[in-house]
């Protein structure tokens, strides 16, 4: 079980592609309405990380535990369910190019509530604001940048008012100053509705903006290396790998 301010806890987690291992004996704690940064370099395992937490990989061995309980030891169903708290923003917004950003949102709501016609439209107008995409109901995403789509992506993550949402490498494609808008975004969904916030990135800018607390998942040794507040990995690395990570240009 887990304490009540803890939303997530990784326990003894080892990932695997049959019998090739990815990384092993991950173990750490998120909690509730933080922003939790999931690190390392290219091949570590990150997105392959994120897939077993939102249900999409099962663990070779280890638990993914929220507050319902361990997730990969329910039942199929108890695991659908439980995935109704989760929103998903993955790195293309994986929106449906032909269907209206408002047809976008609805999807999830006429899959999984019984909400009216009349309810379910003020959903979609709510969440479109929420990313300042008001008036863009019937826009297409080939009518809108790439920003756009990203923060469209995200209003349809969290069309069911997720607890938690996930999102896998949110600034890529981004120009700068539209990634910016983005890390902004997700600080005032955070602070604003308490959601709780895992992002899988490489970029530094966002990952000292917005993160609170990470763990960084090494490649070679596969197994994680640090963990702990930003600032403080920052301030002081415990190895020279994460030294160089978060010291290298971010252009």
């Amino acid at each position: 079980m887990l304490n009540p301010n803890t939303a997530i806890g990784i326990k003894d987690l080892t990932m695997a592609y049959g019998d090739f291992i990815i990384q092993r004996g991950l173990e750490f704690e998120i909690n509730k309405g933080e922003i939790f940064i999931i690190m390392g370099d290219s091949g570590s395992g990150k997105s392959t990380l994120l897939k077993h937490m939102i249900g999409l990989m099962k663990p070779k061995t280890g638990q993914i535990v929220y507050q319902a309980g361990d997730f990969w030891a329910a039942s199929e169903e108890e695991r659908k369910i439980a995935s109704q708290r989760f929103g998903v923003l993955y790195q293309s917004g994986a929106l449906w190019s032909s269907m209206t950003l408002a047809q976008n949102i609805r999807l999830p709501l006429v899959t999984y509530t019984n909400y009216s016609e009349s309810d379910i439209k003020d959903i979609i107008a709510l969440k479109l604001s929420l990313v300042g995409l008001a008036g863009f109901e019937d826009f297409y995403p080939s009518e809108i940048s790439g920003g756009m789509k990203k923060r469209a992506g995200l209003a349809r993550a969290m069309a069911l008012d997720p607890e938690i949402l996930f999102f896998d490498e949110p600034g890529a494609g981004l120009d700068p100053i539209s990634s910016k808008r983005l890390d902004d975004l997700i600080i005032e969904l955070r602070d604003g509705l308490g959601t709780t916030i895992v992002i899988v990135t490489h970029e530094l800018d966002s990952i000292f903006a917005i993160g609170d607390r990470g763990v960084f998942v090494d490649a070679d040794v596969k197994t994680q290396t640090a963990l702990g507040r930003i600032s403080d990995l920052r301030k002081s690395p415990p190895s020279p790998k994460v030294a160089e990570f978060l010291s290298r240009s971010s252009k």
